[in-house]
């Protein structure tokens, strides 16, 4: 591990001691993590024991499914479930990847993030406690509120937040787990109280996931701050990793180069 790995690793221990820190969130769908990053990710986090979150490419990713069982993740994310017969298609692709015993060491959940798939609320509860279902929703509130017509500005609005307590109502009395994310700072922390008192297991910002517990922390603001400082270390030893990556070649190309310019004014003469 290098130094702002290291300084990555510090954050999670004590996110995971202080600030109800429970898992590191990746995604195959919106970031485009590649599997190098994932695998560099994955033993920051297992070294500060926490669990690792994959979000999946869609409903039917098959070969994504495939990698997040070789690398062993936790939680499971499939986006931009709209209707039940896309639930289905996820439900049948992570039973064929995963056999029952597998399962039992992977929470898989889906992306409840439009108004159009709201309104399918029941039918996808219906169909996630079924057997052999999914253990969850996340609600996606950046996009469930762009889907809405209305700007990244109105996340907090009661009119969303009804939405998030709504579908936690839904999810209430069964074993399901309910997730917030999207857009997850300092200022949504009335709104995921709210939904905290109907139900609420964690809730996340774009790299890290909360135990719901810590919206009782007394710093939980340090704890977000902390959240955002690991996400920007993140995005800087990717960017370290992959100059290093682009350079390495760069004497060998400026020689070739000159050799080539060399040859092609021999053929010239």
């Amino acid at each position: 591990m290098n130094k702002t790995e290291h300084r990555m690793l510090d954050i999670l221990k004590r996110g995971k001691n202080d600030f109800a820190y429970t898992a590191v969130k990746a995604e195959f769908e919106a970031e485009g993590t590649r599997m190098d990053e994932i695998l560099r990710l994955a033993e920051i986090t297992r070294k500060a024991g926490l669990d690792l979150g994959l979000k999946i490419g869609g409903c039917e990713a098959i070969r994504d499914l495939m990698e997040a069982k070789q690398i062993g993740v936790e939680y499971i994310i499939a986006p931009m479930i709209e209707t039940p017969y896309a639930l289905s298609k996820y439900i049948d692709a992570k039973n064929l990847v995963f056999n029952e015993e597998e399962q039992e060491d992977t929470g898989f959940l889906f992306n409840l993030e439009t108004k159009s798939a709201f309104e399918h609320i029941d039918d996808l509860v219906q169909m996630a406690g079924g057997p052999k279902g999914t253990d969850g929703i996340v609600f996606g509130r950046v996009d469930f509120t762009m889907s809405m017509k209305k700007s990244r500005d109105d996340i907090n609005n009661p009119e969303i937040t009804e939405f998030c307590v709504a579908t936690a109502k839904k999810l209430k009395n069964t074993n399901m787990d309910f997730v917030v994310g999207g857009g997850v700072s300092i200022d949504a922390m009335n709104a995921l109280r709210e939904i905290h008192e109907v139900k609420l297991s964690r809730f996340e910002t774009r790299k890290v996931i909360f135990d719901s517990s810590a919206l009782d922390a007394v710093d939980l603001k340090m704890g977000l701050t902390n959240a955002v400082h690991f996400e920007l270390l993140w995005l800087l030893n990717k960017r370290d990793y992959y100059g290093v990556i682009h350079k390495e070649d760069e004497n060998r190309i400026l020689m070739l180069e000159k050799r080539w310019q060399v040859l092609s004014d021999d053929e010239r003469i």
